[in-house]
């Protein structure tokens, strides 16, 4: 079984990367409707509308003005998170997302940070970096 270190990833707002990030998360879900009618002698279902959302935490880089500086709350934005990296053949998910928060972290003993949450708008793409 192969495994993959979290030191790889990376995240692009447009081609721009950005600074510092310490983790990301992306969540893929489906609605599903039931389609049972009397008479069925198991339950049914079919597949409705799919949505996604997530969160990138950075250490705070106030100089990261492509980056950590334009995820602006309420702004549409076109991201793309990669798991392993960004080499040819590692996966990598694209989407349309809008910025719906920003909290900052500080605390005395600790490295200040960010945390961005995001809702796709649209269809979340899986695919491969060419």
């Amino acid at each position: 079984m192969a495994t993959t270190h979290g030191k790889g990833g990376k995240v692009f707002l447009d081609s721009n990367q950005i600074a510092e990030v310490s983790a990301f998360t992306l969540n893929r879900s489906a609605d599903v409707a039931e389609s049972t009618a009397c008479g069925d002698q198991a339950a049914s279902f079919m597949v409705g509308i799919t949505r996604g959302d997530g969160s990138i935490t950075c250490h705070w880089d106030a100089t990261d003005s492509t980056g950590q500086e334009a995820l602006a709350v309420g702004s549409l934005i076109t991201l793309k998170l990669y798991p392993e990296g960004d080499s040819t053949g590692d996966v990598e998910y694209s989407m349309s997302a809008w910025i719906t928060s920003e909290s900052i972290s500080v605390a005395m003993a600790d490295i200040v940070s960010r945390e961005y949450a995001f809702s796709v708008d649209g269809v979340v793409t899986q695919g491969t970096v060419a």
